[in-house]
């Protein structure tokens, strides 16, 4: 986040106590979230902590899921009605007839490649990825195996993108193998995969409990751009509640602004919505510095490379054909935002 895009931030924030007189006050709106549980998520659950959806009247209920595509599931069935996740399915649920709308952006270039000991110490000074692939296997006799979410993923789109367009790197030195978040950060740990396409606080967990554990590349060498988590509301519930959409979108702002100028006072509600009584709030702390962390509220500034992404998902062939965006990113609510809700 940059200086001009925090000092405008902190501008809306100064605006933002003036809702304490929303009409949702006397009468709190519930909402059904859906979140993957990963660092890029954190203003969400800074802004229930500190108070700032129940100012604006909204309550939320929260389940964690594996992947943006298991999520949209729920929101077909009209189990969830927000979405905290990757951008990447969105556009195919909408053009199945599920009315999803992206109000604002979390985070971006969460996804960041890390190589485990047996194939990081092939990744030497001037050894590019693609060599250190082909020792592996030459070395080896089998191709590295790395692990990310399944397809139509943001994560997996993003490590297919470095693989084979930016590193160059050949399909026969390399086996994908899709799995959910969690399993994943097992897989790195155990030494059971090569490498993978994982997020905070993953990468700071991992690399904490064995230094031999190397990053590669940061998630915009993986994908220019690259979009990530996302919240995005299900259309009759943003019919039904504007008013609850815009506090959800106040608070994030407020949330993201606190993140970045008192990280130790944000940390510990980071820590209890992602620890579960395993990650302590130093790790959160060494996340929140990561250069795999960037923050970014603004849906606009991932339109463009949500696009980008989608064309790569047709090329892979995770989908049949590029989608239009049309009502896909609702940004009004960014803006009111800017100017004080």
């Amino acid at each position: 986040m940059d200086r001009r895009h925090f000092l405008t931030l902190c501008g809306a924030i100064a605006a933002m106590p003036l809702l304490g007189a929303s009409p949702w006050a006397q009468g709190a709106v519930k909402a059904r979230v859906g979140v993957i549980p990963v660092l890029g998520a954190a203003p969400l659950f800074v802004a229930e902590k500190e108070g700032y959806l129940k100012e604006g009247g909204l309550e939320i209920g929260v389940t964690t899921f594996e992947s943006g595509p298991n999520m949209i599931q729920a929101l077909a069935s009209g189990t969830i009605d927000i979405y905290v996740a990757g951008v990447a399915p969105l556009a195919v649920a909408r053009s199945k007839g599920i009315d999803v709308r992206v109000v604002a952006a979390t985070a971006v270039a969460e996804n960041v490649f890390v190589a485990t000991p047996k194939l990081a110490k092939y990744f030497t000074p001037g050894t590019s990825p693609a060599a250190a692939f082909k020792a592996y296997r030459t070395a080896e006799g089998k191709p590295a195996r790395v692990a990310t979410q399944p397809p139509g993923s943001v994560p997996n789109t993003t490590l297919q993108y470095w693989l084979w367009e930016t590193a160059k790197i050949e399909k026969a030195d390399v086996e994908v193998i899709s799995m959910g978040i969690d399993a994943t950060q097992q897989a790195v740990l155990a030494g059971a995969v090569e490498g993978a396409s994982i997020r905070e606080p993953a990468v700071s967990i991992v690399m904490g409990r064995n230094p031999a554990i190397k990053l590669v590349a940061l998630g915009d060498e993986m994908f220019p751009g690259q979009p990530g988590t996302v919240v995005a509301v299900a259309g009759a519930f943003a019919d039904k509640n504007p008013a609850a959409v815009q506090t959800l979108v106040n608070a994030l702002v407020r949330a993201a602004a606190l993140i970045e100028a008192a990280p130790d006072r944000a940390a510990p509600a980071i820590e209890a919505a992602l620890g579960k009584g395993i990650v302590d709030t130093a790790t959160i702390r060494t996340a929140l510095a990561s250069p795999a962390t960037r923050f970014i509220v603004d849906p606009r500034a991932i339109i463009e490379p949500a696009r980008a992404m989608q064309s790569y998902q047709v090329k892979l062939g995770s989908l049949e054909k590029e989608l239009p965006f049309d009502g896909l990113f609702d940004t009004r609510f960014y803006e009111r935002a800017l100017k004080g809700g």
